[in-house]
Order: structure tokens, then sequence, then C-alpha cells
């Protein structure tokens, strides 16, 4: 089973935004390093307005996207396996 944490890198240790349940000592994880900061939209060939183009058109997500009912995908792996 793969389990899924967010945390951050600090001073040497990698700080979990949440304690993970049902994990035992001593399980070997796989840490993946992100990168920090901005995304560089014209880069990628995004101008400023088409990014509020995107930014209104996914507007009409938000609210479905945040509600309670979407945090059954927040670990959706585990999820899966249950079924």
């Amino acid at each position: 089973m793969l389990t899924n944490m967010q945390g951050v890198y600090r001073k040497g240790r990698v700080v979990l935004r949440n304690n993970p349940t049902n994990i035992p000592d001593d399980t070997p994880v796989i840490v993946t390093f992100l990168e920090s900061g901005r995304l560089d939209l014209r880069a990628r060939g995004i101008t400023k307005q088409l990014a509020r183009t995107l930014r209104a058109q996914l507007a009409a997500f938000a609210e479905e996207w945040e509600s309670p009912e979407m945090s059954a995908y927040d670990d959706y792996d585990a999820a899966i396996t249950r079924v």
C-alpha cells in the first residue's frame, strides 16, 4: 500500500503536515523534493490575460472541489484498496 503525505524539508529533517495513522515505525519511505516557489507561466507560454481567463473558467469548479465530499479523494490510493 502506498500512502502520500505532504510536508516540508527544514533544517535537515522532513516535517510532515499531519502524522500518518496506521503506519508502523521503521516503515521505508521515498522522499521526492518538489520545486518551491512560483510557477513561471510565461516560460510555459501563458500570458497574464490567458492566466486570468483560465482562473475565471476554473473558478466554477472551486465550490465543488473544496466540498467535504471531495475529501474522499485526499487519500485516493488508500480508499481504493478498501473497495
